[in-house]
């Protein structure tokens, strides 16, 4: 897998629904005991609510699970997990706090609320898209500098980090197609004097406005 979709950060969004006020709350995780320990914190801050319903998905293990806590089976936590599915998104986890407010929204409205607050939840979060990056470096003269730092963002990457010694060294990400292409355009620009390598990769995240 070279990329997945995620969430930004954690976030919440909320809304009323025939008196009962539902509050979705999604977080990006990326273990099961991250996902728990958040659901812990949720029940533990609204201890007094009627339902904590949640949902998450992990990439490690292909782990989906969810809870309805108490609402008709199938009303709640499928609904929230379906969310999260449809979304297209791993690694997170969204709790559904619901406080009952008297008046049954019966089945079709409790998958409904349930699915709403798990969406708000989501896009008050927003989603990152995380790509495998090459992490890259390479060595150039003070004269080339210039040329070469602006050259990787045209191709694509990020630059990490310079260091100004005797030379210059840049720490750079990319994709590894991008950096077929800058290998090019590198040589180009410096006659073959600099070549970049790779030294490592890893998953770095892009806005999903951006991808």
């Amino acid at each position: 897998m070279n990329q997945y979709n995620t969430l930004a950060k954690a976030s919440q969004d909320e809304f009323t629904e025939k008196r009962s006020r539902f509050i979705g709350y999604a977080r990006p995780v990326s273990t099961e005991q991250e996902a728990l320990d958040f659901i812990a914190e949720i029940r533990s801050k609204h201890w007094d609510a009627r339902h904590n319903v949640y949902a998450y998905s992990l990439r490690e293990g292909g782990i989906c699970r969810y809870s309805d806590d108490g609402e008709p089976s199938g009303t709640a936590g499928m609904p929230v997990l379906g969310v999260i599915q449809k979304s297209g998104l791993t690694d997170c986890a969204v709790v559904v706090t619901r406080y009952f407010g008297g008046i049954l929204l019966g089945g079709g409205g409790l998958v409904r609320a349930y699915s709403h607050a798990a969406s708000i939840g989501i896009a008050a979060a927003g989603i990152l898209t995380m790509r495998m990056c090459l992490i890259c470096r390479l060595t150039c003269d003070y004269n080339q500098y210039g040329r070469l730092s602006s050259l990787i963002p045209e191709c694509g990457g990020t630059v990490r980090e310079a260091v100004f010694g005797e030379a210059v060294d840049i720490t750079f990400s990319m994709t590894r197609e991008d950096f077929e292409k800058l290998a090019l355009r590198l040589a180009d620009a410096t006659g073959g004097s600099v070549k970049a390598e790779a030294t490592g990769e890893e998953f770095i995240g892009i806005p999903l406005s951006q991808g």
